[in-house]
């Protein structure tokens, strides 16, 4: 593993990883999820040491929210700046993306599989569905959220949003708030509202009706779904939350849909099942492509 750094038109540069870069056939692009980095979510060190054994590249996509109190070299102002979890705009989640796959491209390679977990699925939804490019050949989704649906069974987010929003009309924007957002996150009262406001992410709303599917039918390429067993996130019934998502997609009968067996939301003790997935949702585009 070797960590990367990748920039922003903003100027912000996001720090990653890699595996195999020597590699230039086929990288597949994980973009995490919130609160999630190579440093502690197994399923990305995995993943990368898996596929860097069976000869492709892995990259583990650090969006802007990923560290919480990492500091970020700023080249717009020359210093470095907190960002993360604790302050964060999910507008710009878009921009981050699309930052790790102009960074794959520039690099050479000829396959880009993009892949999320979690809210890093919703992210590589926005992406796919509004991006002119055609960088990336496949795509593998896995746990994907119905945010305003999330937000309805987290903890503690109406007193959250409360206190953002008392922060704010008060300038205090940029303050921590003294509990984890969803019992969960530390967040500023600018994220928090950001994070609630963040209609780009709501693009997966099966459960919730609330948000959008256009994203989803505006998907050019093909790809996976994959989802635990027990993932606490979809109302009790992964694979139809699975279904229900990819039937908004153009060609829904070309994807396919894949439930890991007694998984979690976070695949916890699943490391290394997921990560087989991914090496063999990698290969079965690879085989078909030839």
């Amino acid at each position: 593993m070797k960590i990367i750094r990748v920039n922003t038109p903003r100027g912000l540069e996001l720090k990653g990883a890699i595996w195999n870069s020597d590699n230039k056939d086929t990288v597949v692009i994980m973009i995490t999820g919130i609160c999630s980095n190579v440093f502690q979510n197994d399923i990305l060190t995995a993943t990368g040491e898996l596929l860097s054994r069976n000869n492709i590249a892995f990259i583990a996509g650090h969006a802007m929210d990923s560290f919480s109190c990492i500091a970020y070299s700023d080249f717009s102002t020359g210093k470095q700046k907190y960002t993360g979890t604790v302050f964060d705009d999910f507008s710009l989640c878009y921009e981050d993306v699309e930052s790790y796959v102009k960074y794959a491209k520039e690099l050479g390679f000829k396959n880009i599989i993009l892949a999320g977990h979690s809210l890093g699925s919703n992210k590589i939804i926005n992406y796919l569905g509004y991006t002119n490019d055609n960088f990336v050949n496949y795509f593998i989704i896995s746990s994907p959220v119905d945010l305003a649906y999330w937000f309805n069974v987290m903890p503690n987010v109406k007193d959250c949003l409360e206190l953002a929003q008392k922060y704010s009309d008060e300038g205090r924007e940029n303050d921590i708030l003294p509990y984890l957002f969803g019992g969960f996150s530390p967040m500023s009262a600018k994220t928090v509202l950001s994070f609630y406001n963040a209609y780009n992410l709501k693009n997966c709303p099966v459960i919730s009706s609330e948000g959008e599917t256009e994203s989803l039918n505006n998907i050019k390429i093909n790809g996976a779904f994959v989802i635990g067993e027990k993932d606490s996130l979809t109302d009790n019934d992964p694979e139809g939350f699975m279904k229900k998502i990819n039937s908004y997609c153009k060609k829904p009968e070309n994807n396919k849909i894949i439930i890991i067996k007694d998984a979690s939301h976070i695949f916890y003790n699943k490391h290394e099942e997921y990560a087989q997935t991914i090496l063999e949702c990698a290969r079965n585009y690879l085989f078909a492509a030839v």
